[in-house]
């Protein structure tokens, strides 16, 4: 017996999920700082697209923009869940975070000081900073994503770079 042929909406889904998916993990990463939780959190808002992509309004803004929505909120759900549960007294380390650091080099040193920086920042500037720098949404995209207006958007994200940036001085 021979498999139905795809239909158009499961090949556009499939190349939602092929243009998307590696943005969508780097965003899940650099909110969780986990990569087993940002790759459930990954597989977490493909599924929950695949399962809504019937509700999706082209009028309200792009699949990308609708998509990295989703995943947000995937991510801040594992945020919650976390909290509910007991906190470690010191974050596991990143191996390979580790390995950079460790590494001699300027790029290493400014690796670190750009990931303390951003350790540092409130946790919503952070956001704004995985969006567009992680995930890559421009800045409508990332106006989409937060429910507010474009230039609202602009400049939330112009001022979490400029705390950025003066983090890392």
């Amino acid at each position: 017996m021979a498999l139905p042929a795809p239909n158009t909406a499961s090949l556009a889904f499939d190349a939602l999920y092929r243009s998307c998916v590696n943005d969508v993990h780097a965003y899940a990463w650099s909110l969780l700082h986990d990569r087993a939780a940002a790759e459930d959190v990954t597989a977490l808002a493909f599924e929950r697209a695949y399962r809504k992509r019937g509700r999706y309004d082209p009028r309200k803004g792009t699949e990308r923009a609708w998509l990295f929505g989703i995943a947000r909120n995937a991510a801040l759900d594992e945020l919650r869940r976390r909290r509910r549960t007991a906190a470690l007294v010191v974050d596991p380390e990143d191996p390979a975070a580790a390995a950079a650091v460790s590494g001699a080099g300027e790029e290493a040193e400014r690796r670190a000081t750009v990931r303390a920086a951003i350790a540092a920042l409130e946790p919503r500037d952070r956001e704004l900073v995985a969006l567009k720098f992680h995930a890559g949404l421009s800045n409508a995209e990332i106006a989409e994503v937060l429910g507010v207006s474009e230039s609202s958007a602009g400049t939330k994200v112009h001022r979490a770079i400029t705390k950025l940036r003066e983090a890392c001085a």
